[in-house]
């Protein structure tokens, strides 16, 4: 095994639940899944959240213009849900979101119905990290679903569908190759703040 395979296993249990994204901006909205998404404040009254979204993502433009992002805690029986956000590209299918229930939250964002809990984030600050950007997000308001464990990157490694894991292998390494060469790049430039609404 390759130094950098095993670099990438030992960062491992630094992975945070499986989460999915809203972004929408002129009424365009999509979802994706990230296990980047994390607590970003000690202050009770200032709850933050951050995550990471890759930049070749169709979301990261999206949420770039717009600068609002809803993060939704997934239950253990939602892999359908991280297949259709996470394995499908809005590239690729233009009507991923067709059908999903949502609600519309105090920024005009649409936020997904069924999750454990959704936050509502207006983004504060953004940060170059080379192959993907990192957003700091004022939460805004919290959206409350139905109560169920939360999906965690260890569950779904083993116990995701075969169906899905063997996609979802698949597209991380294409994503991991592919990614590499814009990861050697930082730019230092700082969050100018969102160009089009919701």
């Amino acid at each position: 095994m390759a130094d950098q395979d095993i670099h990438y296993e030992i960062l491992r249990p630094f992975t945070l639940p499986v989460a999915a994204v809203t972004v929408s901006a002129r009424g365009e909205w999509n979802g994706l899944i990230v296990n980047s998404a994390q607590r970003a404040s000690l202050v009770p009254g200032l709850p933050r959240l951050s995550l990471y979204v890759s930049k070749p993502n169709a979301s990261h433009d999206i949420l770039m213009r717009s600068g609002l992002f809803g993060v939704h805690l997934l239950r253990r029986d939602q892999f359908d849900l991280i297949e259709r956000l996470g394995l499908r590209s809005r590239r690729e299918d233009t009507e991923k979101m067709a059908g999903l229930e949502s609600v519309i939250g105090e920024t005009g964002l649409p936020m997904l119905a069924d999750c454990i809990a959704g936050f509502e984030c207006r983004v504060v600050n953004a940060m170059d990290a080379g192959a993907a950007t990192f957003f700091l997000g004022d939460v805004v308001q919290v959206h409350h679903g139905r109560e169920g464990e939360i999906m965690t990157s260890d569950f779904f490694r083993a116990n995701a569908p075969e169906r899905i894991r063997s996609v979802y292998a698949e597209r991380l390494q294409y994503a991991q190759e592919y990614l590499a060469p814009l990861a050697e790049t930082i730019e230092p430039d700082r969050w100018s703040g969102p160009t089009d609404p919701v």
